[in-house]
């Protein structure tokens, strides 16, 4: 942690002031919004927000210029442009704020958000590094704000269903969960390109980060670079892990290992072709698989039980009992049971946060499932980068 983000815990830690204490929007109240960080993700955040009803976006902020513009013509043409998201906190009408910045601007801009009376819908993985977490927690407690972290799963009836089956014990005792994701970023090219840096503000870009010179792959992929995010373990598997933490009730693994290489993309800094895994104390292992080469099978995971499978995705999921017999059949039977989504997760999760908002409820992903499901990650990081097995905690 840099003296510039210690600061600002300290300050966050010190008091939650009196701007905290706002109104509390009546059921027929217009959630009024601030867009911080309105890239390619936050975009998307905001356009769902502009089709649900009860709220509106009044503002959108962001250090490039193309970026915010797009934002406020796609979803909110009357809302303000903003450079400074502190003109955001400032504004004691706007209720809450929508936060898909880079990572490492995740936990300072949540703490002077909550600071400022503001509840919180923030992208994953909530927290840039481990020690970030405890503080994180304390400040957001103590504010009694509400914070939604975008572990959308949470909120998405199939994952529901599915839940209620593994704890149902119809799959038996389950010992092994495998995660997956791959995507295919040597056809999405190697970005930058077109970037007008006339219309940057890279200083405040890179915030706590160390000063550097433009770089365009680091603006348009930073999630492939350590000062601002953490590759794929906290960008995709942070999603799935976080399933299984709710799902199996343990959140913390005790053991991580992980092995990953720059095969295809040698300009990142973090793998672009990975294989970690974890062992939890509840006696289950969690792997995760991943490449990002290619577009075959998406993103998922599978629990093995001594009773049955489980697939689950996005567009649903389907059970199968276990067989009678050993086969090596590559093809599944029939599922015993299945289900499909028809509407994208996100959009169930905005609407639990919106209503949460309203009622002073709890959210349905919390900051402390987003801490735990970014520890998780930034473990089998840290395994990756000291190539170590790593015990949680340090024994």
């Amino acid at each position: 942690m840099n003296d510039s983000t210690r600061r600002t815990f300290i300050k966050a830690a010190a008091a939650v002031t009196a701007a905290s204490q706002t109104r509390i929007l009546g059921a027929n109240d217009r959630v009024r919004i601030g867009g911080i960080g309105t890239g390619g993700r936050g975009q998307y955040l905001l356009s769902v927000l502009s089709k649900l009803p009860g709220n509106e976006i009044v503002a959108v902020c962001d250090v490039y210029e193309p970026n915010r513009a797009k934002a406020k013509k796609d979803s909110a043409p009357s809302a303000r442009e903003i450079v400074d998201f502190h003109e955001i906190l400032e504004d004691k009408s706007i209720d809450a704020v929508v936060i898909a910045a880079p990572d490492h601007w995740h936990v300072p801009m949540v703490l002077e958000a909550v600071r400022a009376g503001k509840d919180v819908y923030v992208e994953k993985p909530v927290t840039h590094s481990l020690d970030e977490g405890a503080v994180l927690q304390k400040v957001v407690d103590e504010s009694g704000r509400i914070v939604q972290v975008g572990l959308q799963q949470r909120s998405w009836p199939h994952y529901y269903e599915a839940k209620s089956i593994i704890e149902s014990g119809e799959l038996g005792q389950i010992t092994y969960i495998r995660t997956y994701w791959y995507q295919n970023h040597l056809r999405r090219g190697n970005g930058g390109a077109g970037v007008d840096v006339s219309k940057l503000d890279w200083k405040r870009w890179l915030g706590s980060a160390p000063e550097r010179e433009f770089d365009e792959r680091r603006f348009s992929q930073w999630r492939w670079f350590w000062d601002y995010g953490g590759g794929a373990l906290t960008d995709l598997f942070s999603h799935w892990v976080d399933v299984v933490h709710w799902t199996m009730h343990s959140d913390t693994p005790s053991v991580a290992v992980a092995l990953g290489t720059k095969w295809a993309l040698p300009e990142w800094e973090c793998p672009d072709t990975i294989n970690a895994s974890f062992e939890y104390p509840g006696k289950f292992s969690v792997s995760y698989d991943g490449s990002l080469i290619g577009y075959r099978e998406g993103g998922g995971m599978s629990y093995r039980g001594t009773k049955g499978m489980l697939r689950l995705h996005r567009s649903g999921y389907w059970l199968y009992p276990e067989l009678p017999r050993y086969s090596e059949n590559p093809d599944m039977d029939v599922p015993a049971k299945t289900a499909k989504s028809t509407r994208d997760g996100a959009e169930y999760h905005m609407e639990n946060f919106l209503d949460c908002v309203r009622s002073r409820k709890a959210p349905n992903a919390p900051v402390s499932v987003g801490i735990a499901a970014a520890r998780a990650g930034q473990l089998g990081n840290l395994a990756l980068r000291e190539r170590r097995v790593v015990e949680y905690p340090a024994t």
